[in-house]
């Protein structure tokens, strides 16, 4: 019954309403922006790679919120859920996760600039925000942030950190033979040595892991790519004709059409880069307020989604493309081992065993920090509820440890699919604020000035009651922050 009910909302959510509502909202945002996730691109690189200061009391800096927010992204999306979406729908999957990695890039900008805009600092003055506060402080709608929270605490803090887990155990069963149960408890204790420290304790872990595990996971792809160089322009022609039903390709005996492959890799990129679910926003309203104007993380979120879908996606797509027909499978991370270990001998598994653990215990603690802030949210800004909540995370890591694979994907399917329906209804509505916020900056910034923000200039910030960037504590830590700018310059 349950397993029935899950798939008939997967058909509506994904086969109909998110693949236009994500599709269309990031080619508004594309537009209306006037491309800017190229424009703008290398811009975005340079603030990501200069934003390791900026860490406060009150906030982290912007490298420890992309850190973060990697964690997040980086995980069973980019290794198992590219495998799942290849083995379900064929090599054009793949092109559909590019496309929706390209577009996502302007809405992940739209909903992390009004994740700053409207962030709030809670009790111990840690700044919080996301979708369920710019739900309620920008459109007046406190129930739809809490409909918006309801959705991201089951997704993130229960069945998203369930997906993790499982994706875990399955590599460490097949590589090392070890027991599921075994690995779960060493999961749930790792996670809650991390977790029990709060946010600030998961973005300084995140900072040092992240950068680590992309890296080498990304050069070991490159590897791959060279031994297989002849073989690449094949390999991306049979995407891209399979992707618009150019050529029909069969494996595993197995035909696949463009409505299959379209689907698959929407929702499996959407799964990876998070791009319009509004999840990275929760933690892109922590960065503190340097640089100076909201649209500055907007730019750092930008490059987490081309980062992740576009770079380590697709690095899992050669692993496994290159390596020829290896069937179906509804195990994704088998066939991403699998194919591995066909390229560079045994040791491959061990590789992505290895990797697997980094990535998916980094989501894990992610994960949390997302639904810590709209616990918290529920909750009025008190932190009492949050300890019994870490033990249900904790209880979700455990159950993903020993379940059925199948089932858990399925209902990550379709929390993800709820969360980002409300939030893009959101985006639509909030969307004229977002994109002049995101002009000023950029206005700002062609005329050689340093953005920053003036909330004056915005009629609807106005009355925001203890809004922070009108606040008179943030406002003189950014004159600070300007003139020891100037100084510098």
């Amino acid at each position: 019954m349950i397993e029935t009910t899950v798939n008939f909302l997967n058909a509506l959510l994904w086969g109909k309403l998110l693949v236009y509502g994500l599709v269309g909202a990031g080619l508004y945002f594309t537009i209306r922006l006037a491309f800017i996730q190229i424009t703008h691109f290398k811009h975005s690189g340079e603030i990501m790679l200069k934003s390791r200061q900026g860490e406060s009391k009150g906030g982290l800096s912007s490298f420890q919120v992309f850190c973060t927010s990697m964690a997040a992204r980086v995980g069973a999306g980019n290794m198992a859920g590219v495998a799942v979406a290849i083995g379900a729908a064929g090599p054009g999957a793949v092109f559909w996760m590019w496309l929706i990695a390209m577009l996502g890039m302007a809405t992940a900008m739209v909903e992390s600039t009004l994740a700053q805009v409207y962030k709030v600092r809670d009790q111990d003055g840690q700044y919080r925000g996301g979708p369920s506060y710019y739900m309620e402080k920008g459109l007046g709608q406190r129930w739809m942030g809490i409909l918006f929270s309801v959705f991201l605490i089951i997704a993130f803090g229960l069945v998203f950190n369930a997906v993790q887990a499982n994706t875990i155990t399955g590599a460490m069963t097949q590589v090392f033979g070890f027991d599921p149960m075994y690995v779960g408890i060493a999961i749930v204790v790792l996670s809650a040595f991390v977790i029990m420290g709060g946010l600030r304790k998961v973005a300084k872990v995140s900072e040092v892991v992240v950068p680590v595990m992309a890296i080498a996971y990304i050069l070991i792809a490159f590897v791959v790519v060279a031994m297989n160089i002849e073989k690449l322009p094949d390999v991306f022609m049979l995407v891209i004709r399979s992707a618009f039903g150019l050529q029909e390709v069969v494996a595993g005996g197995v035909a696949y059409t463009i409505a299959q492959a379209m689907q698959a890799g929407i929702a499996r990129g959407l799964f990876s880069n998070e791009a319009g679910m509004g999840s990275a926003a929760n933690v892109a309203a922590s960065a503190s307020p340097n640089p100076n104007h909201p649209a500055s993380q907007g730019f750092v979120q930008m490059m987490g989604v081309f980062v992740d879908t576009i770079v380590i996606c697709t690095a899992t797509a050669a692993i496994i493309l290159l390596a020829g027909d290896m069937g179906t499978s509804n195990d994704g991370i088998k066939l991403t081992i699998d194919a591995l270990s066909q390229h560079v001998g045994t040791w491959g598994g061990g590789f992505i065993a290895l990797a697997i653990l980094l990535f998916c215990f980094t989501s894990i603690i992610a994960n949390y920090s997302y639904a810590e802030t709209n616990v918290i949210f529920l909750s009025g800004n008190s932190k009492k509820a949050l300890p019994i909540f870490r033990v249900c995370v904790l209880g979700m890591v455990m159950f993903g440890a020993v379940a059925k694979i199948s089932l858990v994907w399925n209902l990550a399917d379709v929390s993800m699919g709820l969360m980002a329906t409300v939030n893009i209804i959101a985006l639509l509505l909030l969307s004229g604020l977002a994109i002049r916020v995101i002009n000023d900056y950029r206005q700002q910034l062609k005329s050689g000035k340093t953005p920053t923000f003036d909330a004056s200039k915005f009629p609807e910030l106005a009355n925001l009651e203890g809004d922070i960037w009108t606040s008179k504590t943030v406002a003189e830590e950014i004159r600070a922050q300007q003139a020891a700018h100037d100084s510098r310059s």
